[in-house]
C-alpha cells in the first residue's frame, strides 16, 4: 500500500518543515521536492501505456528517490515557479522550458494515482477568484460585506453614496518587481473624491466597511476546525500591515452554523484545508455577529497560537489518519 508524503514546495518553508517534522516522529516516508529545481537536481521519468490505471515512474532529487505510485499524498504549499528555474535562457526559450516543465512534470504531479492532495493546484485555482468566494458564502447563508467590483467611476461613486464608508482591497498582492522583491497594498479606507476615470485602467473591489468589533482567522484542516480572534492594538482597519507579533490572540468557539457553511464551502471547491478571515460585530457567540471575507486555499497558519495543534490535524491528513477527498 502506497506510504510515501510528497511535499511540494520551495526550499526556504517553516510551515512546511513543522509538517515534515511531525511526519518524521510518526514515522511516515516523506520526500520533499521543488518542481523548479527540474535539471540535474531534479530528474524523472513517468510511463503509462493502454491498461494502465496510472502513471509509473521514479523521481529524483540530490538526496532522495521515490516511485510516483508510493505516493499516497500530497502537501502542495508553494514551489518556487517554474520561469525562476530558466532566468539564463533567452525569454521566448524561457517561457517555453518553463511552460514544458510546467505541462510536464507539473502534470505529473499533479496526477498521481489515488493520491490524496492537500490542496490539489486545480482546486486552490477554482477557489482563488474572491468574486467566487463572495458568491459561494452567499450561497452557504453567510454573511458577507456589501461589494462593488468595477471598473466604471460612475459606479463607484454611486456604490460609494449607498454604502459609504467604502474600503479598497486588491484581488491580489503585487507581483515581483525587477530585483525580485514583492509587496502589498493593504484594505484600506477610500475617499470617493479621489475617484476618477484612471479607475477604468483595470477591475477593483469595493467593500461596504463593516463595523467590526474583532477579526477572526479560522483555520480549517479537513474535519477540524481552530479559530483565533485577533486584535491590532492600534486598531488598524486590516490587522496584517503591522508587527505581528503585536498582534493579540484568544481562541474564539465558532457557531456550529457557521462551521457547517465552512465545510461546504471547501468540499464545494475540492479542497482540504482553508484560512477563513471574518469580521465580528458582536461577541461572536451569534451567527449574524460573524461577516465571511475571504478564503485562502494555501494561507499561512503558522504564526497562531494552535500552530502546533494545526500542524498535527495536517500530518493526520497526511497519514490517512483522517480522510480528505482525492
Amino acid at each position: 500500500m502506497a506510504s510515501t508524503v510528497l511535499v511540494v514546495t520551495a526550499l526556504e518553508d517553516v510551515t512546511a518543515d513543522w509538517v515534515i517534522a511531525a511526519l518524521n516522529e510518526r514515522e511516515v516516508p516523506v520526500v520533499r521536492v521543488d518542481p523548479a529545481d527540474i535539471g540535474t537536481g531534479l530528474t524523472f521519468g513517468a510511463r503509462i501505456e493502454a491498461g494502465a490505471p496510472s502513471w509509473g515512474g521514479r523521481l529524483r532529487t540530490a538526496s532522495r528517490e521515490v516511485e510516483l505510485g508510493e505516493v499516497a499524498a500530497v502537501y502542495y504549499r508553494r514551489p518556487t515557479p517554474y520561469a525562476a528555474r530558466h532566468q539564463h535562457l533567452p525569454p521566448q526559450q524561457r517561457e517555453f522550458a518553463a511552460a514544458e516543465a510546467r505541462h510536464g512534470l507539473g502534470g505529473i504531479l499533479n496526477t498521481l494515482h489515488g493520491a490524496v492532495y492537500v490542496n490539489h493546484p486545480a482546486a486552490v485555482t477554482r477557489a482563488d477568484f474572491k468574486p467566487a468566494q463572495l458568491q459561494r458564502f452567499t450561497e452557504l447563508g453567510l454573511s458577507i460585506p456589501p461589494t462593488l467590483v468595477t471598473n466604471d467611476v460612475e459606479a463607484a461613486r454611486e456604490f460609494a453614496a449607498e454604502h459609504g464608508p467604502v474600503i479598497y482591497k486588491t484581488f491580489r498582492g503585487l507581483p515581483r518587481d525587477e530585483d525580485g522583491h514583492t509587496g502589498a497594498i493593504w484594505a484600506q479606507r477610500i475617499d470617493p473624491e479621489t475617484f476618477d476615470n484612471s479607475l477604468a485602467v483595470t477591475a477593483h473591489l469595493f467593500q461596504a466597511e463593516i463595523p467590526k468589533t474583532g477579526d477572526v482567522r479560522v483555520t480549517v484542516v479537513g474535519r477540524r476546525v481552530f479559530a483565533q480572534q485577533i486584535t491590532a492594538p492600534d486598531g488598524a482597519l486590516d490587522w496584517r500591515r503591522g508587527n505581528w507579533d503585536d498582534l493579540i490572540h484568544a481562541p474564539i468557539t465558532v457557531p456550529a452554523s457557521i462551521k457547517a457553511a465552512l465545510h461546504s464551502y471547501l468540499a464545494s471547491f475540492g479542497l482540504v484545508f482553508g484560512c477563513f478571515d471574518f469580521a465580528l460585530t458582536g461577541d461572536g457567540d451569534a451567527p449574524e455577529h460573524w461577516t465571511a471575507i475571504e478564503c485562502n486555499s494555501n494561507g499561512q497558519w503558522g504564526w497562531l497560537p494552535d500552530a502546533p495543534t494545526i500542524t498535527e490535524a495536517f500530518a493526520d491528513i497526511l497519514s490517512r489518519k483522517e480522510a480528505g477527498p482525492r
